[in-house]
């Protein structure tokens, strides 16, 4: 359908014709020729009209004044270097009337970064609703005598909580802390002693059976195992999987740094070199972690008075590390375990004989649109892989990266994407393997804001020079206030997408994906904002004067 993509896509509404043609054809076909010939135009004569009125429309907005005036600014923004050797794929479309205001390959593949957290929160929103909760449970797998005794192993039962940690909600501008980082396992603890726990005489494990084994989703490359933003996947995430080393100089230069690891874990064998140095000296700081093992070893300089330095290092294992953490709570506790602490990946099989569980504890979680919002504020990607796991959950188990793709294909399908328009590996965009289109992008958003659910996702979105991802970006331009977007990197790409609202009062849905990106950070930053700020600068035509003081009679 090239001659109805003048400027954007074929409107929905000749889509819909098109498909209603389709579906009568074989009544159609089933007539008499000369009354067919009579009655109905062949589906490639209502094409050929609808696609020359449809290039009309485009072409009166082509020469609207304020969608040339755009068009300048960003061909010109994109011009310059170092922004004219990457590629782009954008698309702005007014929100009100689904024209397409300008376009620069929409139709294209693009590695989205974390703009693939749009598509994951949305079909969660969608398949789950906003005030779904996660249940995380402390069961006694064996009786539980008078005495405190339990004979058999406590199971710490995952389900797919994200925020398994100390996090305060509501999510406000900033993400804020109330306690320790293993607070609801603390919490959890604490409860089962007062259920009456006083001994195990077999194992504490953590269950992570909710989620087929898979740790790692296809593309994501061997250095993000070490920090948070590449935390491994789990149905069990204690603090994000995630611990915080906290480096702190000695007293007087010479001195060796120390150190402290929170929450407590029995993963890392840390290995500190860190010499304090003299005030004014610039701090140097390396460490070093090979994927696999315990080793982590950390060289350099810190001057005497450097405030602490926090190193938020990924758990590769972490249900074997919740259950260690569990284990060392309850011990402290006074609970005696005979057993040890270990990890449970698999449901037990067909046939297995496991009594109905006594559950000693439950941690109930906050509503999925609370969980979202911090999701997108602060671009979690563990988060966002344990919303796309427990979406396909309701449908029953699966087992495949594939069997996960074609669940998120398939609500996509019902959003109204083309098909193939969205390759995906994974659910945050941390994969590098992850490919979408501008379009795909422009009609989820489009697709979202017609839901019930809608105010809750786009209240999720950094607000530019406000909060999230996007506080410090845009400060006191137009723009700030007026972009509500995911942002996205990942090495060479940056993209932006979301809503926009216009000076003239006009609601934009756009998206901008750069890929090849050779650019610093703040440069590559840059170019994205100088056009949202033409955006809402530019674009949408002001109300004539008649609309604005309309005469009296």
């Amino acid at each position: 359908m090239k001659d109805c993509q003048i400027l954007g896509r074929t409107p929905r509404r000749l889509r819909r014709l098109f498909g209603v043609l389709t579906l009568l054809q074989p009544f159609l076909s089933a007539a008499p020729a000369q009354e067919k010939k009579a009655t109905a135009s062949s589906p490639k004569d209502v094409k050929a009209c609808c696609g020359a009125e449809n290039q009309a429309r485009q072409k009166r907005i082509s020469k609207r004044a304020d969608v040339k005036r755009f068009a300048a600014r960003a061909e010109a923004i994109l011009a310059t270097p170092p922004a004219d050797k990457a590629d782009w794929g954008i698309l702005v479309v007014d929100a009100e009337s689904d024209d397409t205001l300008y376009e620069q390959s929409a139709d294209k593949y693009f590695v989205p970064a974390s703009n693939m957290k749009l598509f994951t929160t949305a079909l969660a929103l969608a398949k789950l609703g906003p005030e779904y909760r996660f249940h995380t449970t402390l069961e006694a797998r064996g009786q539980l005598t008078p005495e405190g005794r339990l004979d058999g192993d406590l199971v710490l039962v995952g389900r797919g909580d994200p925020n398994l940690s100390n996090r305060k909600f509501p999510f406000v501008k900033q993400p804020e802390q109330d306690g320790p980082p293993d607070k609801v396992l603390i919490e959890l603890a604490d409860a089962a002693v007062s259920k009456g726990l006083r001994e195990i005489a077999g194992d504490v494990v953590a269950d992570d059976s909710n989620f087929p084994p898979e740790r790692y989703p296809n593309g994501w490359e061997i250095d993000d195992m070490v920090w948070s933003y590449g935390a491994a996947v789990s149905a069990i995430a204690v603090n994000d999987n995630t611990v915080t080393l906290t480096l702190q100089p000695g007293t007087r230069p010479g001195d060796p740094a120390t150190f402290v690891l929170e929450p407590w874990t029995a993963e890392f064998q840390v290995h500190c070199n860190v010499l304090t140095v003299a005030a004014g000296v610039k701090s140097d700081l390396t460490l070093t972690r090979e994927p696999g093992a315990p080793l982590v070893l950390i060289r350099g300089l810190l001057p005497v008075s450097a405030e602490p330095r926090k190193l938020v290092l990924a758990v590769e294992e972490p249900a074997e590390h919740a259950a260690a953490l569990l284990r060392r709570l309850l011990e402290q506790r006074g609970v005696k375990v005979h057993g040890a602490a270990r990890a449970q990946h698999e449901a037990p099989g067909a046939g297995t004989a496991v009594g109905d569980p006594l559950v000693l504890a439950e941690h109930v979680s906050v509503p999925l649109g609370d969980a979202v919002q911090a999701i997108n504020k602060m671009s979690v990607n563990l988060h966002t892989e344990m919303l796309l796991r427990t979406a396909a959950r309701q449908n029953g188990p699966w087992g495949t990266p594939d069997d996960l793709a074609k669940f998120a294909a398939d609500f996509y399908a019902i959003v109204g994407i083309a098909p193939g328009d969205v390759m995906q590996a994974d659910g945050s965009g941390l994969s590098r393997r992850d490919l979408v289109t501008p379009r795909a992008i422009v009609t989820l958003l489009e697709f979202a804001s017609k839901q019930p659910w809608f105010s809750v996702f786009e209240s999720s979105l950094p607000v530019a020079a406000e909060d999230g991802t996007l506080a410090d970006r845009m400060k006191n331009t137009p723009a700030a206030g007026r972009i509500h977007a995911k942002t996205g990197s990942v090495e060479h790409v940056r993209s932006l997408s979301g809503f926009a609202e216009t000076l003239s009062g006009h609601r934009l849905i756009f998206s901008i994906l750069n890929n090849n990106e050779g650019a610093k950070n703040q440069e590559a930053t840059a170019v994205l904002d100088a056009l949202c700020v033409a955006m809402v600068e530019e674009l949408g035509q002001k109300a004539k004067a008649a609309a604005k003081h309309p005469h009296k009679p």
